[in-house]
């Protein structure tokens, strides 16, 4: 009896330790949100009534873990270059496909024929539709030019206190993200290039950079750097800051009182184009963060449902849109690696926003099932990783075991949509 009521006080404790931690995770994006759409450009103070800090409390702290061609799924799968639009360093921040006439389409109701074809894909003419996002070409430039400008100025304004905006000598701005462990940065550096790997390009690009103390990128800044107590030798990772964004609220399909986003043309011919467009980018996402296990997204506001009906009802923590309306996924820090460490205590909830979801970008399907048929994510991701990325090596790489997870959600994934082929592939 006396174990038994032991038992209970652990489990009971266990919970409540979990309710802490999500309130104070959303405490900090709720923070972060309002900071990117509401701070001058030379401001960084922090709302009047809220704490100059709240990382020190945050549910990652107290969880962490020491430590265009569009090919038909199916047939020969290879991997295709979906983005041929040629850009430059200078070009805007967010690159869309077609001209002002099909940006007009955007908005109406859907006149254009069936939004879902062959059962669970979206239609290829919204597909024409959807903006390219973050090309590979842009996000090359980028890169290197990012690589070689100074930092001249470090604010707050990315969230927590560890992480600060960074000026470059060109006037242009990145993200600094010092991480509270090595597990933060090396899941949002390896999610970015798992999303290269899949096509999906709603990620702003980013690169790794070393903070030693010969570092020209740095010098400028030595003092403020010391003052952050920030390590010397310490490997961060700049992503590029996009300014003009909002928050994004769950779409109705998505909600717990809907059936789910699935290939029922009834519900979707009532949608206007710009919701398809929308809804369209919600799948990849949700593949997306399934395959991370990410669970600081979607998935937690589906945990704090228990005590908080409305949640739903506002905006997602770290997705966020242009005045366009494309989605941008930015802090992907509690993917791949940390994601993995906890997974047991999200999974049930991963498995329910994924079962959600019957309707998918073809192309995005057919990575995985390219993925899936190959059984080489791991040696295709650190391929991918090592090329691009000069500082791959200090900052190191998934685990055999979580390489081994990764390769398992992606097998859980493909079946998943050959699931939802058998069940809508005939309408």
């Amino acid at each position: 009896m006396r174990a038994r009521s032991a038992n209970l006080f652990a489990l009971l404790f266990l919970c409540a330790l979990a309710s802490v931690f999500y309130v104070w995770s959303a405490l900090e994006s709720r923070l972060e949100r309002h900071k990117r759409r509401f701070s001058p450009p030379g401001g960084g103070s922090l709302p009047q009534g809220l704490p100059a800090d709240l990382s020190a409390k945050t549910f990652r702290v107290l969880l962490a873990v020491p430590a265009a061609q569009r090919p038909r799924l199916g047939g020969r799968l290879e991997a295709h270059n979906l983005t041929d639009q040629t850009v430059t360093a200078g070009s805007r921040d967010y690159h869309v496909n077609g001209d002002n006439k099909r940006s007009a389409r955007r908005e109406g109701l859907v006149k254009l024929g069936s939004p879902v074809e062959d059962g669970i894909f979206w239609s290829e003419w919204l597909e024409d539709l959807l903006p390219a996002g973050f090309t590979e070409e842009y996000a090359q430039a980028w890169r290197e030019g990012a690589r070689t400008h100074r930092v001249v100025k470090l604010e707050p304004g990315c969230g927590r206190r560890s992480n600060q905006l960074a000026t470059f000598a060109d006037g242009t701005k990145a993200c600094v993200r010092y991480g509270i462990n090595a597990d933060q940065v090396q899941g949002e550096t390896l999610t970015y290039y798992l999303a290269n790997l899949l096509g999906i390009t709603n990620l702003p690009p980013l690169i790794l950079s070393q903070l030693s103390g010969d570092s020209e990128q740095w010098e400028a800044v030595r003092t403020w750097i010391d003052g952050l107590q920030w390590s010397d030798g310490a490997v961060v990772s700049l992503t590029k800051w996009v300014s003009n964004l909002t928050g994004v609220v769950t779409p109705a399909p998505l909600r717990q009182e809907s059936s789910g986003l699935h290939p029922v043309l009834r519900e979707l011919r009532n949608k206007t184009t710009a919701e398809l467009l929308e809804l369209m980018q919600w799948s990849d996402l949700i593949i997306f963060d399934y395959l991370t296990a990410n669970f600081d997204r979607l998935v937690s506001n589906l945990f704090s449902l228990q005590w908080d009906s409305r949640v739903m009802e506002r905006d997602t923590n770290n997705l966020l849109k242009t005045p366009r309306g494309d989605l941008v996924f930015i802090d992907n820090e509690a993917g791949l690696v940390h994601g993995f460490r906890v997974l047991n205590m999200w999974e049930k909830y991963h498995s329910t926003v994924l079962s959600s979801v019957c309707v998918f970008r073809r192309r995005t399907t057919q990575r995985v099932a390219e993925l899936h048929k190959r059984r080489d994510s791991r040696k295709r991701l650190l391929e991918l990783y090592r090329d691009s990325e000069p500082l791959s090596l200090e900052l190191g790489f998934l685990s055999d075991e979580h390489a081994g997870v990764l390769q398992d959600r992606i097998d859980r994934l493909y079946k998943h949509i050959l699931h939802c082929k058998g069940k809508y592939g005939q309408l």
